[in-house]
């Protein structure tokens, strides 16, 4: 409908005919064309302009013109009123179809025809604006909707589902992987899961045949890859003006990441069912007050506590404070409440008495869960029988601290005692007492390991009674026990200790003539932090007590010059320890003591003596540092060092053209029957050059004892090389004679004990000779050591000894210094003036 409408120059006859023919129309009025175009900009709703052109030719037709193309996007109607062979002149721009021409004289009716059809005419397009308004927000609404639609249209009942014809926007193409034609090729039955098509097809049925307003269900398609996609679908008809014809639109959103999620959740809540139905204890949840309220339980709470979970839900028959062992619950309420205020979980061990009265041990982990203004709405978590794991724990702690044969405390846990004590700084006296059966290892080589085993255990038993909170027996070394008091007032406690010790003893293995040993050591303020080393000291006591006492159970007081010997041997191990290492090769070395023919009175040997030297410059001699060697091992280096520095004095001797000269070399026990002894002696001899015709080496008779066979066979190598070997010390050990023939050696060394007895026996009640005459007949010839006088010379010539060496002849020489002796020919005389 008008609005408004602008009356240009009119007359006031045409005027008021307007305002009769327009009724509530509002109707301005212009008498010019200024006027005209002012109240155009002040009124914009004015939809129609009335202008008589004659009134001024010439401005009214340039505010005609001004209107058509000013106005021209706005929907303006203009009336032209004039004379009709004025109008034919200016036809060309009243043939715009917003100009409308009047004839002059107005005429009502004329008037009223003219409007009638502007307001027809008005209505068309307003009705065409809005459909294409509505068309384009349908299409935009089609095309750019986030889910996807599908439409048809014009399709006849009886069309097979799935090949009707119909519309799809791009999201749906987008979520079902396939283009509109290729969907109205194949038809959406055929990109539809078979599993979910039967009860679509049902649905879409009755769909059709008006039995649902609508059906809403979630399928998969089939993308052209093979990969499913879910999509949530709402289906609904549409109306059509044909009965005939059935039109549906169908949305479908993608719900692919929903289901996954759904998938994931429904395997997470599966998998939580199966461990809760399989964890070995309970998951629960609780109210925060003193009975634990239960509000759920899982089914695992009768196996854990012999009660059903009904039983303990609002506490109906018991409560779960009520299962736990009293002497837990303060405790376990202190760690909960720290833990809900510090915002962590809560993680306790504690036991609980179940139905059956039994104890278990059990482990639980919870926290708190909150509401939202921040107050504690339960307790959530896991209660697990850990009552193996504790036992396991418990037997794995008593291993760890005792001696499984006989139940005492080990070493390990007399350690963990003493710094306890340590850190407790008590001042009481304190003190180790050490009981040293090491002598049983021998009796268990002779008699079997169970035979010392029941001995241990039997002594064990018996030490036992003596035990208290003060007195602590352990087992520290194989055969060896000590008992430490924590408090004693004075010495004497100590000893009476000692006596009953000796007396349970003396009960226990005295008819097994076991020999032991017993020391003692006081524990004091600048020793004790060094826990290694007072195990260490009174181990050292109690050996030196069978050492002093021969095994008869004498008391043995850990004091200084003990201490002093066990630093003099650390510091012994230290020096050979660099030596080895190549540090201080230069403090070893050898000095060549010469051997003398008994008959020709010449030099034919040397034996090879080591030497250590201090930084202090001392000497120190074999017998303090190579028992020590043997202790640590290091034996087996240093006498590789020592063969090596013997064998560059043979190639010396070599040099100043003595051919027939040998150097007798000391070897260890642990030397010899070491793996490969023979084959790297054989390969070293043969690497330097050296004729093992001139090698002799020398074995002290005691190794003899132990290992016969080996060591026998590992002879038998060497002199098939052509080395020679010696028994050393011969007399003061190995005393088989039986099997003196049966060893692989050349000659005896008989001890300097026995020639330093012919200063004061006769010849009648020495019997060295007659250790002389013997070797002979074994078939070895015969060296003594240790001559320093004419008398024991001329006894041994007399007996026919073949060789000899001592300081009547030269002390143990340098190499330089024995190497000039061989060369001087005075000294070679007064050798031979001895002999004869």
């Amino acid at each position: 409908m008008l609005k408004q409408l602008l009356a240009v120059q009119l007359q006031e006859k045409d005027l008021s005919l307007v305002r009769k023919v327009v009724g509530r129309i509002r109707v301005l009025a212009a008498g010019n064309s200024d006027e005209a175009l002012h109240l155009m900009e002040q009124h914009a709703s004015i939809d129609m302009v009335l202008i008589d052109i004659e009134h001024s030719y010439l401005q009214s037709f340039q505010l005609l013109h001004t209107l058509v193309y000013r106005f021209q996007q706005e929907p303006l109607r203009i009336f032209v009123l004039g004379e009709q062979q004025l109008l034919q002149q200016k036809k060309k721009v009243f043939d715009l179809d917003i100009v409308t021409i009047l004839n002059k004289p107005l005429q009502e009716t004329q008037l009223r025809e003219v409007l009638e059809r502007v307001n027809v005419k008005q209505d068309s397009d307003l009705e065409q604006q809005n459909l294409e308004e509505q068309a384009h927000l349908f299409n935009s609404i089609f095309y750019q909707a986030p889910i996807g639609i599908s439409i048809s249209h014009r399709v006849d009942l009886g069309v097979e589902p799935g090949k009707e014809r119909f519309y799809v926007n791009p999201m749906y193409e987008k979520i079902t992987g396939r283009s509109m034609e290729e969907v109205l090729r194949i038809g959406w039955t055929a990109i539809t899961h078979p599993d979910d098509l039967p009860g679509e097809l049902e649905y879409f049925k009755r769909l059709k045949r008006g039995e649902l307003e609508h059906y809403s269900l979630e399928k998969r398609f089939i993308r052209p890859d093979g990969s499913l996609v879910w999509v949530e679908m709402t289906v609904a008809p549409l109306q059509s003006r044909d009965s005939r014809l059935f039109a549906h639109i169908c949305l479908i959103k993608d719900i692919s990441k929903r289901k996954e999620a759904e998938s994931m959740l429904a395997e997470s809540e599966r998998s939580k069912s199966a461990l809760l139905s399989h964890l070995p204890g309970m998951a629960y949840r609780c109210r925060f007050d003193a009975h634990w309220s239960m509000l759920y339980v899982s089914a695992g709470c009768e196996a854990l506590t012999g009660y059903s979970p009904d039983q303990l839900i609002n506490n109906r028959d018991i409560s779960y404070n009520d299962i736990i062992v009293i002497s837990y619950r303060q405790k376990i309420i202190n760690e909960c409440k720290w833990a809900i205020h510090e915002n962590k979980p809560f993680v306790l061990e504690y036991e609980i008495l179940t139905a059956q009265g039994k104890r278990k041990w059990v482990w639980e982990m919870g926290q708190a869960a909150f509401t939202d203004d921040s107050n504690i709405e339960a307790l959530e978590g896991i209660i697990l029988d850990i009552t193996d794991r504790k036992q396991m724990e418990q037997n794995l702690a008593y291993r760890d601290a005792h001696d499984l044969w006989t139940g005492l405390y080990n070493r390990r846990y007399l350690e963990q005692l003493l710094r306890q004590d340590i850190k407790a700084r008590k001042h009481a006296k304190r003190a180790l007492i050490s009981i040293n059966l090491g002598t049983l290892n021998a009796k268990s080589i002779a008699y079997g390991y169970q035979y010392s085993q029941d001995i241990m255990k039997k002594v064990a038993e018996g030490l036992s009674i003596l035990c208290n909170d003060l007195a602590v027996l352990s087992i520290t070394h194989e055969y060896r026990f000590v008992f430490y008091l924590r408090s004693y007032n004075e010495k004497q406690n100590l000893l009476m200790l000692c006596k009953k010790i000796e007396s349970i003893l003396e009960y226990i293995i005295s008819l097994e003539r076991i020999p032991y040993g017993l020391g003692v050591l006081e524990i004091n303020d600048s020793i004790q932090e060094n826990i290694d080393q007072l195990l260490r000291n009174i181990l050292v006591a109690s050996q030196r007590s069978i050492v002093l006492y021969d095994g008869e159970a004498e008391i043995c007081l850990f004091d200084e010059s003990m201490e002093t010997e066990i630093q003099r041997e650390a510091n012994l191990t230290a020096i050979l320890s660099r030596i080895v290492s190549g540090k201080n090769h230069d403090c070893l070395f050898l000095q060549y003591q010469p051997i003398i023919d008994m008959q020709t009175g010449r030099i034919c040997g040397f034996e090879a003596l080591a030497r250590v030297k201090c930084k202090n410059m001392q000497v120190i001699p074999p017998l303090q540092f190579i028992p020590i060697a043997e202790k640590t091992k290091l034996i087996i280096p240093l006498g590789d060092i020592i063969i090596r520095q013997a064998f560059q004095f043979l190639k010396q001797l070599e040099e100043h053209h003595v051919m027939d000269c040998t150097v007798s070399i000391n070897i260890s026990a642990i030397q010899l029957i070491k793996e490969g002894f023979a084959e790297h002696l054989i390969r070293l001899m043969h690497s330097m050059d050296v004729n093992p015709s001139c090698v002799c080496l020398e074995l002290t008779e005691s190794i003899f004892a132990s290992n016969f066979q080996e060591i026998n066979k590992v002879l038998k190598t060497l002199r098939a090389k052509g080395v020679k070997i010696s028994v050393d010390d011969f007399g003061t050990g190995f005393s088989s004679l039986s099997r003196e023939r049966e060893l692989y050696v050349d000659e005896l060394k008989i001890d300097k004990s026995f020639i330093d007895k012919l200063l004061f026996l006769s010849d009648d009640q020495a019997i060295t000779g007659d250790i002389i005459s013997m070797a002979h007949k074994l078939g070895h010839s015969v060296v003594t050591e240790g001559i320093e006088y004419q008398r024991q010379l001329d006894y041994l010539k007399r007996n026919n000894c073949d060789r000899a060496q001592g300081f009547l002849f030269s002390k143990p020489l340098d190499a330089s210094d024995a190497l000039a002796l061989v060369a001087r020919k005075d000294i070679l005389h007064l050798f031979e003036n001895l002999v004869k």
